[in-house]
């Protein structure tokens, strides 16, 4: 078998050059930071990384003027005070157009980060995106995509054209989708930019933060939103523009935000304040001033979630999320409505209404006051034929709209109101509102907890949910009305909207209409007929109960301004050791059988230098010292390589027992300091008899100079010395590629297994940190395999081969029953009850995926295909599809311990996927219904692309075993049945 390293970008203790520091370029000493000057050359994508896997508190990554092409992302992870600037964002141009990651800038659990004065163009998914970011400010920055596509653009933006095609006017967007034929004829072409599903979701992205500051940005071309905060507490959008996307701007459960003095022109939607269900948490208190939104026009060109229901011609909107001031606005030539003020209600079960009760459907608390509102609403968009047949209300919204207004004004006491604005016809209005409200919920209880504790509640007695809280059976809002009083009336205006007198609107169009929602279409809707709804099905244009002082003697307390604390270090992070201690602690020379322990402090150049095994070429030989190989019942794929895994503790040292009943589903055995933990990817080839090392990845536990502990994440890259002949493995902090070949046969299933893989990925080290870095863990690449569950197994390798590890003690023995017999962990559960097979049945244990039978269940039975199917996505999915790790955002949670409802996917529709991410598909486990299903898609062969396949590390193929099971489950045992699966008959009405 033959290996070929195709890219190895190093660090400092690495074997190639990164760029050098050149002081801070500011006149402040080199000592308070270092400067990593990047220049537009080949070697850019190299420079790059080496610079951001050493990037410490003080350091700049600066990109020099002229237009880059860079073939991965930009990541920051675990660091503080840290800047990423260019020399402005029409002078230094970052092209992701080849990428193989989906993102161009990406920062996780960074404290203290600045990008600035740059453009990021062409990503396969989002622009920048920030995740756990505490403090994060982007200034002066762009993202977009070429016209027609992004990076399937067949004029893109280039070295030779980006300083004219960077500037993108808004002039007249295209209201119509060119893809539909019925619009051939129509207003289906922009002089300006063309749109496309193609371009990545999001421009700028910070999410589950605090803390975040985006001034002077802008956003063209998303096919999501262009400049979004969710999940976020204190967010502030200033001086901004966004064009050509389908949201321009969007705050999404967000606690603490401000949209001020920003521009919104030619998207679908222009600004979007809203609540999106199954999230880790919901937003209150908004501020939108000062701001724009002009023609926002342009047809819905997304192709999934909650956008995709956005009709074309909105200003502004809002979506079930209290607590909003919109004020010195001007919202103007918007088709559909300036502001539309809307609810959950209005979506019909299983196409859009939330299935879960923790979120509150409405908006209430909305303060509207001195606007300008000009030509709104006067040129609905029609429904397409194929909407009209799929029965899509969310694209057939400005059609109802535009009957129910129309029906208002043939009412008498509407008709001067109406033709004041001109001839009776289908038109929106500049504010609408949906007049959806909740009624008093008597007999639902205050909601609790897990622990059985009342939930935390603000101060207006608003339940505080997070997607931890379980779901509730109702939808408690108590809190909303005067339960004392007669009838328990609504607390007005408080939770209700107001309307004040001081906004200036247009003769051109209806000043409001309240259009009742579906109201009166229950016929069309529903297929029930309502007779007392008929009553509604005119809009009302009295806007009179929302002149809130008129009506309750008193208008809604302006909120506060937002406010960002100023920023300050932590001390979490040390600078870099100094050269001559790395050379000292790797060069010792240590007593035979020994490691070198206190190497651990530093990153050594070379595997060898920590002598972690017998044979230094030989990753798989015996441990030395009291080294453990451990292996795990279902392991994370990577392209059908065989692993071993070594643990290493500090001699007298002992790990705590930990697992999942008592600590949650993250918990790992606690290691102490010094702990080194080492995994070797190898490839088999049978018919040689041969294994090839390919790379060794180390977490080594250690404590900074304020005794705080983290993990740090070392890949080492194996391959010939040319000088000596010898195997090495050489510390490479940015990660590569190899071209790879395996035949071998599954030690567990007993298939045999053949290929070849020419991009085999090795992840850098800040890579490695999204996959073993939450909140909940220890700081750093903290470990996420030696969980009892995992282990709870007799010890065997992955390999037929015999290796030193395959003759260690612990072999064929329980591991946990071994380990804790050895004295190496401490708080050992009293009974194991280790049976004949070395399992301990009083543990939790998850099976083998590929075993059936394992689970305890009858082989191939609906129970032992679920047990299975849940452990192969927990090893490979759960890392990040957690409540504390990368993906919390999503909502979609895949530890085997939660039940299999709506967090786990079951109806669940994508937060913040497209078309590439979702390939057409609706839900992400949609039961009985596998060629529906985004999960299956995204573990399949037919995801190709790094925005769509999962997981986005590590793998280049398919494990076919594990994407068969999955089908499987879904396809054949998950049913719409409530009992098994809440929320599974959601989506099959």
């Amino acid at each position: 078998m033959g290996l070929l390293l195709l890219v190895s970008a190093c660090g400092k203790s690495s074997s190639t050059s990164s760029p050098s520091p050149v002081g801070n370029g500011d006149g402040t000493p080199a000592s308070q930071g270092r400067v990593f000057v990047i220049k537009p050359t080949a070697s850019a994508t190299t420079d790059m990384v080496a610079a951001m896997v050493q990037a410490l508190p003080g350091d700049v990554i600066e990109f020099d003027c002229g237009y880059f092409e860079l073939a991965s992302a930009l990541q920051l992870t675990n660091t503080e005070d840290v800047k990423v600037r260019g020399c402005g964002r029409d002078r230094t141009v970052l092209s992701f157009k080849t990428s193989t990651t989906p993102e161009g800038i990406l920062a996780v659990n960074v404290r203290g980060l600045t990008v600035q004065d740059l453009t990021v163009l062409d990503t396969g998914g989002n622009g920048i995106e920030l995740r756990s970011v505490d403090h994060g400010t982007i200034q002066r920055v762009r993202a977009i995509w070429s016209s027609g596509g992004g990076r399937a653009s067949a004029t893109p933006i280039n070295a030779g054209n980006y300083a004219q095609r960077l500037q993108v006017p808004c002039t007249d967007p295209a209201t119509q989708n060119p893809d539909v034929a019925t619009n051939a004829l129509g207003d289906i072409r922009s002089p300006d930019y063309t749109v496309s599903r193609l371009s990545g979701r999001y421009g700028i992205y910070p999410v589950a933060s605090e803390n975040i500051l985006i001034d002077d940005a802008e956003s063209i071309g998303a096919s999501d939103a262009g400049i979004y905060v969710g999940q976020t507490n204190t967010a502030i959008i200033r001086n901004s523009r966004a064009a050509y996307n389908v949201f321009g701007f969007e705050i999404e459960n967000v606690r603490g935000g401000e949209y001020a003095h920003n521009l919104a022109e030619c998207n679908t939607g222009g600004f979007l304040i809203y609540d999106l269900d199954n999230l880790r948490q919901y937003g209150d208190r908004s501020r939108m001033y000062g701001n724009v939104a002009r023609m926002n026009n342009t047809y819905n060109f997304t192709s999934g979630g909650i956008v995709g229901n956005v009709p074309s011609g909105s200003g502004m909107i809002t979506l079930s999320y209290d607590q909003i001031d919109i004020f010195d606005n001007e919202f103007s030539h918007n088709n559909t409505a300036g502001i539309i003020h809307t609810s959950y209600e209005i979506f019909p079960a299983g196409a859009g209404r939330p299935a879960e009760n923790r979120i509150d459907w409405y908006t209430e608390g909305l303060h509207i006051w001195n606007n300008r509102f000009v030509d709104n609403g006067n040129h609905l968009p029609l429904p397409t034929p194929q909407d009209l047949i799929a029965q899509d209300v969310a694209k057939f919204l400005p059609a109802i709209v535009g009957l129910k207004t129309q029906a208002a004004c043939l009412l008498p006491q509407n008709l001067a109101t109406c033709l004041a604005v001109g001839p009776i016809s289908f038109r929106g209005a500049h504010i609408l509102w949906d007049g959806l409200l909740d009624t008093y919920h008597a007999n639902c209880a205050y909601p609790r907890d897990a622990n059985g504790e009342p939930v935390p509640a603000d101060a207006r007695g608003k339940p505080l949910y997070t997607n931890e809280v379980p779901d509730p059976g109702c939808q408690y809002n108590a809190y909303k009305f005067d339960t004392q009083a007669s009838g328990a009336p609504r607390i007005k205006p408080d939770w209700f909207s107001c309307i004040d007198n001081d906004n200036q609107f247009s003769g051109d169009s209806l000043a409001f209409s309240n259009f009742h929602g579906t109201k009166g279409l229950e016929l069309i809707v529903s297929s029930q007929l309502d007779p007392a709804a008929l009553l509604q099905f005119p809009a009302s244009l009295d806007r009179s109960p929302h002149d809130c002082q008129a009506q309750y003697g008193r208008t809604l307390t302006p909120l506060p301004p937002v406010v960002i604390p100023p920023f300050v270090r932590s001390g979490d992070y040390d600078p870099a050791p100094a050269a001559a201690l790395v050379e000292r602690l790797c060069s010792a020379t240590v007593a035979a059988g020994q490691i070198n322990a206190e190497a651990a402090r530093v990153n050594c150049p070379t595997l060898d230098q920590y002598h972690l095994f017998d044979d230094e070429q030989d990753p798989t030989s015996l441990p030395r010292g009291n080294g453990v190989p451990y292996s795990l019942n279902t392991k994370l794929f990577s392209d059908y390589s065989v692993k071993y895994r070594v643990a290493y503790l500090p001699p007298g040292t002992k790990a705590v027992y930990q697992d999942s009943t008592t600590n949650g589903v993250n918990a790992t055995l606690v290691f102490p300091v010094g702990t080194i933990i080492a995994k070797t990817f190898s490839f088999a080839d049978e018919r040689s008899g041969t294994e090839t090392p390919v790379e060794t990845r180390l977490l080594i536990k250690r404590v900074n100079s304020r005794n705080v502990a983290r993990w740090d994440g070392l890949p080492y890259i194996w391959g010939t010395d040319t000088a000596t002949g010898r195997r090495v493995a050489r510390l490479s902090m940015g990660g590569g590629s190899a071209s790879v070949a395996w035949d071998h046969t599954d030690v567990d299933s007993g298939l045999h297994h053949t290929g070849s893989s020419a991009s085999y990925g090795i992840p850098h080290a800040n890579q490695c940190l999204s996959c073993h870095s939450s909140e909940d863990a220890e700081a750093g690449a903290a470990p996420i395999g030696p969980k009892v569950r995992f282990l709870n197994r007799p010890y065997a390798p992955e390999s037929r081969r015999a290796t030193g590890q395959s003759r260690h003690p612990v072999a064929g023995q329980n591991q946990i029953a071994w380990w804790c017999g050895a004295g190496l962990i401490a708080g050992c559960p009293a009974e194991l009850g280790v049976d004949m097979r070395q399992i301990a049945a009083k543990l939790e244990r998850i099976p083998t995926f590929n075993k059936p039978g394992d689970a305890g269940f009858a082989a191939n039975s609906p129970q032992d295909i679920e047990a299975r199917a849940r452990a192969w996505l927990e090893v490979n999915c759960q890392h990040c599809h957690n409540v504390r790790g990368f993906a919390a955002s999503t909502g979609f949670y895949l530890d085997s311990k939660r039940p299999v409802d709506i967090s786990y996917g079951i109806c669940k529709r994508p937060t913040a996927t497209g078309q590439e991410g979702s390939g057409g598909r609706t839900y992400d486990i949609h039961p009985g219904n596998v060629a529906d299903s985004i999960m299956a898609f995204r573990i399949g062969p037919d995801a190709k692309v790094p925005a769509a396949r999962m997981p986005p590390i590590a793998r280049s193929v398919v494990d076919e075993e594990g994407s068969a099971l999955i089908q499987q489950w879904i396809g054949t045992v998950v049913t719409a049945d409530e009992s098994r699966y809440p929320g599974s008959t959601s989506c099959t009405q």
